[in-house]
């Protein structure tokens, strides 16, 4: 079973970059299911209705979020829905909108995708996520799953390994989100976890973390509030990551980072 899953996209850059190289990967790599992060799909902060129904046209199984899922009051909605399926960090309290896993059929085969968020340098605190994977993988639903796949949506690159190796031989795979800076330790932990700490991003190659340059400058060396902008020009890049599990054994067999520069 091949996944292609794709890092956080950010603003109109990354819904643009992804409309581009999408189809050419799905010739090079041949999933079976793909996946993408859209929390900073909409000026690059949180999901609107327009960009969810531009990111419909991506046909992905399974949209992911993180910290910024509820920061676009109008895309706050979609996070109750079905269609497209939607998912925001799992270890947030019941009552908040929307719901953290989603189940999907391939076939004969049952596929569970759980969203989380870390609690490092984090504003917010949502619930421990060890301890509410622990819990998630107990529910019958989950349980019954063959595949299940972790988007840990976390800024600490320390949180994110520990994770891995808490899940090693639990899950099938696990890659990281949040920070837009990809990581060079793509691998498949001892007992078939695949991992990545972090996929990195859709979005402008010139840029911080998918913004435009001038900004976050300006923040940094004057240290006052800066409005921040995504302006569609120049080289994009695309972060992503190609699974390969065994549909028998539930572990990751072939695990491989993508990253391209596309000009969109």
């Amino acid at each position: 079973m091949k996944f292609l899953i794709f890092g956080d996209v950010v603003g109109r850059p990354g819904r643009e970059a992804i409309t581009q190289a999408l189809p050419d990967l799905r010739r090079e790599y041949q999933p079976d299911s793909v996946i993408i992060n859209i929390e900073n799909i909409a000026h690059g902060t949180g999901i609107s209705p327009n960009t969810v129904a531009e990111a419909q046209m991506w046909h992905a199984d399974v949209y992911t979020t993180g910290d910024h899922a509820w920061d676009n009051k109008a895309g706050v909605p979609m996070l109750e829905g079905t269609k497209p399926p939607i998912i925001r960090p799992a270890n947030y309290p019941a009552t908040t909108p929307g719901r953290g896993y989603h189940i999907y059929q391939n076939g004969a085969l049952t596929i569970a995708v759980i969203n989380l968020q870390g609690q490092v340098f984090f504003k917010n605190h949502p619930d421990n996520p060890f301890h509410a994977m622990d819990r998630l993988l107990k529910q019958s639903d989950i349980a019954q799953a063959k595949i299940v796949l972790v988007d840990f949506h976390a800024d600490a690159t320390s949180e994110k390994r520990a994770m891995g190796w808490h899940l090693d031989g639990r899950i099938s795979a696990m890659w990281g989100t949040h920070t837009h800076v990809p990581t060079a330790d793509a691998q498949i932990l001892p007992q078939g976890t695949g991992y990545l700490t972090d996929v990195g991003m859709n979005g402008n190659h010139h840029s911080v973390l998918g913004v435009d340059t001038p900004a976050p400058l300006q923040r940094f060396m004057q240290q006052i509030p800066v409005k921040f902008s995504h302006e569609n020009t120049g080289p994009k890049e695309i972060g992503a990551l190609f699974l390969d599990i065994d549909a028998t054994t539930g572990k990751t067999t072939t695990i491989a980072q993508i990253r391209k520069i596309v000009n969109a």
